[in-house]
């Protein structure tokens, strides 16, 4: 069955169950405001009820511990360092905790709201580009699935940042470079975008100038905190972890696990909150993990590269397709060759997905359902059934180890459109923008 009939079947069996009217609401600048307003209003008010009882969720709990204690760790108990992130994911913390311990979780999920807000408003042109909302649509309801992943952690505020920053592209890269640096000296994984944007624009050295303007303002507010000497600390924290459980890499270990062979075991690392598993190879495999990601993220540097090369020789290039394709490769590379496998990283694929859909349509459609595979799957490792993946249910392995397979799909899909680019013109090689 081919792809398009497939989308096709798909497309009628979802008219079957919407209203008549869905599709013009749904096309209107109102019927966008309103599903934006009920998905983020859930989180808002459940916010409101833990933060009026006095409670936050999940690690919003540490960064509320970091902001009580002004990030000095004599003052803090078991919690980890908040210099494990980037010097700038400690300034919205800081602005969560302004108002005291209370209202900080509110305060922190009414930040991404807005931040949510801009990256919507910015995708559509502000309700001007008709042709964008079904992606606006995509964006929000993979915002829904991933749940509290998308609220509670430092990767809710970098993702709509690094939207917002793929929307501006290689039509505006110095904006695009400003807000990634942004992003990058909150959670490290922007930088994946970075280095694709680098390759891409052809304003090179205003793009590097602008990245080294917002570091220097990074290093500033580290030294008006005194702490100058912790600004890269976030690269070495956590240098000596092992496989964590839900990393890509870890499968084999944490079947062995599961079926009690091999002599693997999970255990939680509490000096950093996080569940890992250790077995015979685990300890060489986590050595081996950080060449294996430089290793691919130049090999997608080369595929980009050679895109770019062969468009120019032919007269046809179309960067901003380069730049997301780009971006979303490097992006799951980062993911795929990483020891860490947090389930909060899956946010990190959808801003060059729901951005490339506004491109691209029909091209784009197989990762945004792919995506949206990953993050029903994730919902149900974590936050759902956790406990029990933990304990070596089978079930929850097998949902992981698919959740898993499904990125190193993605993986391949957008190795191979990087290569098609530089391989085929893009009038051939690409489907007409449509929706």
């Amino acid at each position: 069955m081919s792809t398009d009939t497939t989308f096709s079947m798909l497309t009628r069996f979802r008219n079957r169950l919407a209203n008549r009217r869905w599709p013009a609401w749904s096309r209107s600048p109102r019927g966008l405001l309103a599903g934006f307003i009920a998905v983020h209003l859930v989180f808002l008010v459940f916010a409101l009820v833990v933060s009026l009882s006095g409670g936050a969720f999940s690690d919003t709990y540490i960064y509320r511990e970091w902001a009580r204690a002004g990030f000095d760790e004599q003052n803090l108990g078991p919690e980890p360092s908040p210099w494990v992130y980037p010097v700038l994911a400690l300034v919205p913390i800081a602005v969560a905790g302004v108002a005291g311990p209370g209202p900080f979780f509110f305060l922190w999920v009414l930040m991404i709201t807005v931040l949510n807000g801009w990256a919507v408003g910015k995708l559509t042109d502000w309700g001007r580009d008709r042709h964008a909302f079904p992606a606006a649509w995509w964006w929000l309801g993979f915002l829904f699935l991933m749940g509290w992943l998308g609220f509670a952690r430092v990767d809710g505020l970098t993702a709509p940042l690094v939207l917002i920053a793929l929307v501006y592209g290689v039509a505006h890269p110095v904006a695009a470079s400003v807000l990634l640096s942004v992003a990058t000296w909150m959670k490290v994984w922007p930088a994946a975008v970075v280095l694709t944007l680098v390759t891409v624009t052809r304003r090179r050295v205003a793009v590097v100038v602008a990245g080294l303007l917002v570091s220097a303002a990074a290093a500033g507010i580290a030294a008006a905190m005194g702490a100058l000497p912790r600004l890269f600390d976030f690269l070495t924290q956590q240098g000596d972890r092992g496989m964590q459980l839900e990393a890509t890499f870890t499968t084999p270990w944490l079947w062995s696990s599961v079926l009690g062979v091999g002599g693997s075991q999970m255990y939680m690392n509490t000096k950093i909150n996080s569940m890992q598993v250790d077995g015979p190879g685990t300890a060489t495999m986590a050595v081996l993990m950080q060449p294996l990601l430089l290793l691919a993220a130049a090999v997608v540097t080369v595929l980009i590269a050679r895109a770019l090369r062969n468009g120019e020789r032919s007269g046809d290039t179309d960067r901003t397709e380069l730049l997301l394709a780009g971006s979303l490769t490097m992006v799951t590379a980062f993911i795929v060759f990483n020891k860490v496998g947090s389930p909060q990283f899956m946010v990190w694929l959808a801003p060059a997905v729901a951005v490339g859909l506004t491109h691209h349509w029909k091209a784009w459609r197989v990762p945004a359902a792919m995506l949206i595979a990953i993050a029903v799957a994730t919902f149900f490792v974590y936050p759902l059934f956790y406990y029990e993946l933990s304990h070596n249910d089978p079930l929850m392995a097998l949902v992981l180890t698919l959740r898993n397979a499904l990125l190193v799909l993605l993986l391949g899909w957008s190795s191979r459109r990087l290569y098609q680019l530089g391989t085929r013109r893009p009038a051939t090689a690409l489907a007409a923008k449509e929706v």
